[in-house]
């Protein structure tokens, strides 16, 4: 593992943003673990720029999150489905339908689980996950 130092905030989510991009780049068609929170918001914001200025494509690309509350809808505004399609998702050529969030509303939530990790699974798991660290020390 490479330790990469930053000196603040700002620096940290350009530098995160630069390897995703050099992994986007480098393979169009990659596997992207995504994260919600505060910690990857500038991550996402630096993205959405080079998107922008038309440094980099996410056409070909696939997300999977780790995560999402039980009991709330896609389009809940508390939801991190909502969270990723009002934050990333909804700023840049990303195709909505290689998009994957758990399904937070599923009525039976094991059946819910076991299908994600096995679309997860199948779609080759993540060429680069990015994570968070919580105000309380949780990472992911």
């Amino acid at each position: 593992m490479e330790l990469i130092r930053a000196k603040d905030y700002t620096d940290m989510s350009r530098k995160a943003a630069n390897i995703i991009f050099a992994q986007v780049v480098l393979n169009p068609k990659s596997v992207l673990g995504l994260a919600t929170g505060d910690t990857p918001m500038g991550t996402y914001a630096q993205l959405v720029e080079k998107q922008k200025m038309g440094d980099c494509s996410f056409a070909q690309c696939s997300s999977y999150n780790l995560d999402e509350y039980v009991g709330l809808s896609a389009d809940h505004p508390q939801s991190y489905h909502y969270f990723m399609s009002t934050n990333f998702f909804d700023k840049i050529d990303i195709d909505v339908a290689n998009t994957h969030v758990p399904d937070g509303a599923a009525a039976d939530v094991e059946a819910a689980c076991a299908e994600y990790d096995r679309i997860v699974a199948a779609a080759g798991y993540p060429d680069l996950q990015l994570l968070g660290i919580g105000r309380n020390g949780h990472i992911g």
